[in-house]
């Protein structure tokens, strides 16, 4: 499949830092924090790492059910890292594999859940909206760790939240999945509004901290396949 659906916002990735910067204030006029999507059937949950001394980028991206959460597909993909490690612009190190695993699932996803920023970035271009700027998919970004922006603590409850605010603007939201542990921070990534992405991301939970997408794009990139039950195992590709 061809996840490329609009080339104006295709770029080259052999730049720069400085002139990835120069194309995240540009790329970032092109994102979408409405709701731009129809029902969903299929989510993706996208997990990247690095292998060999950081010399090789590994993306892996698993597919569910949106109803029942159960696994369709996935795919391990594995490139040379090519971008340096500069806070902020890791999307330009994390993306092309990522990009390399979506060209071989069988379809695209109607939703993609990143393990990072997505509008909470400071120039409001995170890993979940760049690739969906670059691709035209929805996302949504659920991040571990905050980036920017101040918030009031949260409640220790599940499925309480506090806006997470830079400059004056709710950037995204602070959200508990679970009493007793950490929040997540999740924002809007590409075509899904805040709210929608709560929404999204509270029926994405079951009894822990990270969503379901999250949780098994994790297992898929850090285990051996081969421990992976063989039902399991058929469903999963690696280029």
């Amino acid at each position: 499949m061809s996840v490329r659906r609009f080339q104006a916002h295709a770029h080259r990735w052999d730049v720069t830092p400085t002139e990835a910067v120069a194309l995240q204030n540009r790329l970032r006029e092109y994102v979408i924090t409405d709701d731009a999507l129809d029902e969903i059937r299929t989510v993706a949950g996208v997990d990247v790492g690095f292998e060999a001394g950081n010399t090789v980028t590994r993306a892996a991206i698993a597919v569910l059910q949106y109803h029942d959460l159960s696994l369709i597909e996935g795919c391990v993909a594995r490139v040379p890292t090519a971008f340096p490690y500069v806070p902020g612009l890791l999307s330009f190190r994390e993306l092309p594999a990522v990009l390399k695993a979506l060209e071989a699932l069988s379809g695209p996803p109607d939703l993609v859940v990143c393990d990072g920023q997505g509008y909470a970035h400071p120039r409001r271009l995170g890993i979940a909206s760049h690739l969906g700027v670059y691709t035209g998919l929805a996302t949504i970004g659920v991040a571990k760790k905050r980036l920017i922006g101040q918030h009031e603590e949260v409640p220790d409850e599940r499925g309480a939240w506090r806006p997470l605010i830079d400059k004056g603007e709710t950037i995204g939201a602070v959200l508990r999945t679970r009493a007793g542990v950490k929040p997540v921070y999740v924002s809007a990534g590409y075509r899904v509004s805040l709210p929608r992405a709560l929404e999204c991301v509270m029926h994405l939970l079951t009894r822990y901290r990270l969503p379901e997408t999250t949780r098994w794009a994790h297992r898929l990139a850090s285990g051996s396949l081969e421990t992976l039950p063989p039902e399991v195992r058929a469903r999963i590709k690696t280029v």
